[in-house]
């Protein structure tokens, strides 16, 4: 018996030769073609004569195949089918390219409507590419003569033959069930779920389809905010260690610092302080642009957990950013006279740093043993880190930076130290990525929230210009005047961007594709700069595809000054610290989000230099004009985020695949009051108590399927 579970595999009418392109769209069940949502609609809903036709206009006629004939064009190799439609009114030219099947279906004295648009050539209008459906009286229209779905396709599967699946599956799957409650349905006016998925994919009038939208949204958004809020009920019910710090033993540690923390970094290690001594377990979320000296205020934190006695594990998404971290805490713990101990894991190797700046390098096994025996205090690493073969003795605080990069189970394996009585470590997380408030309450609800919105004295602006083409030998004058002064740059390669190697929709190269053709544009610039434009300067490379211990050589040796230019992916995106780099030269800044190009643009003016960011762009469109011109003006992340949420959206602002949310929802997340009304619906009926749930099974079921498959933290 069928269910919203059964593969596609398992339906005899779906023809196999479709499975595999399904699967490239992520569709494997019932469900997920139902909820594979159309991105926009052509409406064809209002049928014309033929000689009320006007050029450019898209319309749907209805009439007689008087003559179907298809012809090869032996220069362009190219197929052309060319059939004669007729109606009361007149006759027409109907024209399909690379389609000689066209004259299989549609064979003279057949009654069909075609829909597309009205093209002129030398004064006669005919049809190009045209839709086609033949009428029966048996059979609703599926493609012409209404307003027609255009779904996300991959390459050999259009929407016409999404059409089809989808039509097929509304008539002969079991209806959805409700995981609305009746009174979140009353009060929204939202249409029934069966209803709505009629609505959505064949609507009789585009504001039902809106309305069908609409509730799909708020679904997600309050299927997200009951998992928030569920997290956080939960997390209430479980012990952490308390850990104090006195205003004595704080201002002792203030005074070792380097230099003062400004307001922001104060108010925020005030607040995650104040939590850290409660026993119940901190769970907040440290934002700020880059530069603004979160690491300082996690470290204090970290030291906290360590003078009172429990370990703190610091993860970070990539080698180069642990390694970063490693260093800045060795130089500020190094005054201090209480003894730190320092480790360091990654796939690279293993590090221990102890008092009176005494490095040690060792073997993995034996850095592991000291980490379960608790000689050290604080860990910073890798995914390496959460490796099963990694223990703690008493872990007492997590830090997870860039905590958007990892998922749910990442998080939930720092913590799998729970022990018996229900205790469990802090939780602090750290994102340089200036997120909107809108898309903070919504993916990161079950979190506490700090933001460090000052930066420390005396940082420079970084000036920031679009160069055009034209300018672009005078770019490269500017660049070897900085290399003469001692400084040095850094080029950053455009991003692939998928949706330019798909016909529509979803991308048709996977990720590993894509990141290997990131890597060739790296090279090919690389061999550019090196041998045609920089000869005489000292030129290295970075990319994803590196080895780690190749990475770490090539990022120690620029740090170093051995390289005048480092040419590279937005690998070096989050934790460089180059304090002599000077120039960030972004080519292809339009194929980036702004939020990016603020991160990219922060890897400079990390020193007392004046520091610049050179924006390269070949596209002329307004949307890339206002983009570039917003990061030119911005100096404030946040202002920034926003306007890139308002210009882009969020799934593109954040990545759908980072947060595992459905397209729509991520769409509706610009509409604050619908995720405001998810909100508060979903405290309504979840209150303080999570098990309330259990009274909306379909609902639970939801949710559990909603933590199986996000990628938040």
């Amino acid at each position: 018996m069928l269910n919203l579970a059964t593969p596609l595999a398992q339906l005899k009418n779906v023809p196999p030769r479709f499975l595999k392109k399904l699967e490239n769209l992520g569709l494997k069940t019932i469900r997920d073609l139902l909820w594979h949502f159309p991105t926009r609609y052509e409406d064809f809903s209002q049928t014309y004569l033929i000689g009320d036709l006007q050029p450019n206009q898209q319309a749907t006629i209805r009439g007689l195949v008087r003559d179907i004939d298809v012809k090869r064009t032996w220069k362009r190799k190219m197929f052309i089918a060319e059939a004669e439609i007729e109606d009361a009114s007149g006759t027409i030219r109907a024209v399909w390219f690379n389609q000689p099947y066209v004259k299989n279906v549609l064979k003279p004295g057949t009654l069909a409507n075609f829909a597309g648009k009205v093209s002129v050539t030398d004064g006669e209008l005919y049809l190009s590419n045209p839709a086609y459906e033949i009428v029966s009286k048996f059979k609703e229209t599926r493609h012409t003569g209404r307003l027609v779905p255009v779904y996300p396709e991959t390459r050999g599967l259009t929407s016409r033959g999404l059409r089809f699946l989808v039509k097929e599956m509304l008539i002969a799957a079991p209806s959805a069930p409700e995981i609305l409650p009746d009174e979140v349905l009353a009060e929204f006016n939202f249409p029934e779920v069966n209803e709505a998925l009629r609505a959505i994919h064949f609507p009789e009038k585009l504001e039902d389809a809106e309305a069908a939208k609409k509730r799909f949204a708020f679904e997600d958004l309050f299927v997200l905010q009951l998992f928030n809020l569920e997290q956080k009920a939960k997390l209430a019910e479980c012990a952490a260690p308390p850990l104090a710090c006195t205003p004595e033993e704080l201002g002792v540690t203030l005074k070792l610092m380097p230099f003062p923390l400004t307001g922001a970094q104060e108010r925020c290690l005030a607040e995650i302080l104040e939590d850290l001594a409660k026993p119940n377990p901190m769970n907040r979320l440290l934002q700020g642009d880059v530069g603004s000296g979160k690491t300082v205020v996690a470290a204090i934190a970290a030291l906290v957990a360590a003078h009172n006695g429990y370990q703190t594990a610091f993860m970070a998404p990539t080698e180069v950013l642990a390694r970063q971290h490693y260093e800045t805490l060795k130089k500020l713990f190094s005054p201090l006279e209480q003894r730190v101990n320092l480790g360091y894991l990654a796939a690279g190797g293993a590090k221990l740093f102890l008092k009176d700046d005494l490095e040690a390098e060792l073997k993995k096994p034996g850095f592991k043993k000291a980490v379960q025996a608790g000689r050290t205090n604080i860990v910073i690493g890798t995914h390496a880190l959460i490796q099963k073969n990694v223990a703690f003795k008493n872990l007492g605080l997590v830090i997870v930076d860039e905590q958007h990069r990892f998922g749910v189970r990442a998080r939930a394996a720092l913590l799998r130290s729970r022990r018996e009585d229900n205790v469990i470590p802090h939780f602090l997380s750290m994102s340089a990525t200036p997120i909107p408030r809108t898309l903070t309450l919504a993916l990161f609800g079950d979190l506490e929230l700090s933001i460090v919105d000052e930066m420390p004295k005396g940082r420079r602006l970084i000036i920031t210009k679009v160069v055009a083409p034209e300018n672009r030998a005078k770019a490269y004058a500017f660049i070897r005047g900085e290399i003469k002064k001692g400084r040095q740059i850094f080029v950053i390669c455009p991003r692939i961007n998928p949706a330019e190697e798909s016909q529509s929709g979803k991308p048709v190269m996977d990720m590993r594709e894509l990141l290997w053709r990131d890597v060739k544009t790296v090279k090919e610039e690389y061999e550019r700069l090196s041998k045609k434009i920089f000869p005489d300067m000292r030129v290295a490379m970075l990319h994803g595809k590196m080895p780690s211990k190749e990475k770490v050589r090539v990022m120690s040796a620029f740090q170093g000054r051995e390289y005048d230019i480092l040419v590279s992916t937005s690998v070096i995106e989050v934790g460089v610290d180059i304090q002599n780099a000077t120039v960030m030269v972004i080519e292809g800044a339009d194929r980036f989000g702004l939020a990016q190009l603020y991160q990219l643009r922060g890897r400079v003016g990390r020193g007392t230099h004046q520091s610049y960011c050179l924006l390269f762009s070949d596209s002329g469109t307004k949307t890339s004009a206002e983009r570039l011109a917003a990061i030119v003006a911005a100096k404030n992340g946040f202002e920034l985020a926003e306007k890139d949420l308002a210009l882009r959206g969020p799934g593109e602002f954040m990545g759908t695949s980072q947060t595992g949310m459905p397209d729509i929802a991520m769409r509706a997340l610009k509409n604050i009051n619908l995720l405001k009304d998810a909100r508060r619906a979903a405290e309504r009926i979840i209150g303080n108590n999570p098990g309330t749930l259990k009274k909306y099974p379909a609902l639970l079921s939801r949710v559990n399927s909603l933590r199986k498959e996000i990628h938040l933290e």
